[in-house]
């Protein structure tokens, strides 16, 4: 192929170009990826070798020009050709086409702000794996055998993999981080739990807890209703109140349910509160002396005291929401709303 030949039909053709879409066109025919320029540059191989080294450059000198021809032309086809405001198809005059911006979910902003008052007290925001062990997920936990959470109708064993399992609450970090650290500790662990339960408007098979661990010498049951209070009124407002009521839990002892003041009726009793004045929130009490032993911890030296808290469960109480299964339908008009 003639290459001066090429570069002055090139010429030749950029003098008749009026528009903008005849010299994209001219663009597309020499410097497509099946255009001349390429077609050039994949015969050099073939050329003769003591030919190739000058035609490579005037192939390489030819693309250069045309590239900065290209862009002359596009500049005077800006300058001559633009049309007059009164006959321009964009008007100018009319409001732009604003960008929707997102913006945290629900689910997500209540973990921020939980993990944040938590974070202000000196805790430190762990996370943990979701595919866990059954050492750390219930026999470190002090659950045993014989226990029924630890039945595979509620719990999602993986059928590939011996003794590992979704985790079921994210208590495994309790576990993990007693294993690798040593007393004074406070943590957090935010995360997605798993357990086959079926699917209506207050249970779903995936959701998000919250996990809360103090360990250290002298901690009381005090010093979990003072932090829990801290937690309440931050969350659900100053003038809520709270209560703890006795509950039994494998890896706590003595155990907690803790309540709050339904925020609907200020605690008076009305159908979101079942008539009683009192919304249940989470689960808590003091650590239980086997799990301080399978951790390595002396029982008798450290104490310490244990939460945890469905986040869905806290974002329902919080904005009055009664079905758990909006948070996951991907309903703008729901989420638009937080």
């Amino acid at each position: 192929m003639d290459i001066n030949l090429i570069s002055a039909q090139i010429k030749e053709e950029l003098d008749k170009i009026v528009s903008c879409d005849q010299l994209e066109a001219l663009r597309l025919k020499y410097l497509g990826r099946k255009g001349v320029i390429a077609e050039l540059t994949g015969s050099i191989p073939a050329v003769n070798p003591q030919e190739r080294g000058a035609f490579g450059k005037a192939v390489n000198a030819l693309k250069q020009q045309l590239f900065v021809s290209l862009e002359e032309k596009q500049r005077s086809l800006g300058v001559s050709k633009a049309p007059a405001p009164e006959s321009a198809e964009t008007d100018l005059g009319m409001p732009g086409i604003a960008q929707e911006l997102g913006h945290k979910h629900p689910i997500t902003g209540i973990i921020d702000q939980v993990c944040g008052i938590f974070s202000q007290m000196g805790f430190k925001v762990l996370e943990g794996p979701e595919i866990e062990t059954e050492h750390n997920n219930f026999t470190g936990l002090n659950i045993p055998l014989e226990h029924p959470s630890r039945d595979a109708f509620d719990t999602f064993y993986l059928k590939d993999y011996e003794k590992l399992l979704l985790r079921s609450h994210t208590s495994p970090m309790q576990v993990r981080a007693m294993a690798k650290s040593k007393p004074p500790l406070a943590i957090v662990v935010p995360g997605r739990v798993y357990r086959p339960d079926a699917v209506d408007a207050s249970h779903l098979f995936m959701f998000h807890q919250i996990e809360g661990l103090m360990v250290d010498q002298g901690v009381k049951f005090s010093d979990l209703k003072g932090v829990l209070e801290v937690f309440v009124k931050a969350v659900f407002g100053k003038d809520v109140a709270m209560r703890f009521r006795p509950h039994f839990f494998p890896f706590t002892e003595p155990s907690v349910e803790v309540d709050i003041s339904c925020i609907i009726c200020k605690g008076k009793g009305c159908s979101v509160c079942g008539r009683k004045g009192w919304l249940e929130i989470l689960g808590a009490g003091l650590v239980h002396p086997n799990v301080f032993q399978q951790a390595g911890y002396d029982a008798k030296k450290f104490s310490g005291f244990a939460f945890g808290m469905g986040v869905e469960r806290i974002a329902m109480l919080k904005y009055g929401i009664n079905d758990i299964r909006l948070f996951f339908e991907n309903d703008l008009r729901f989420l638009k709303q937080f």
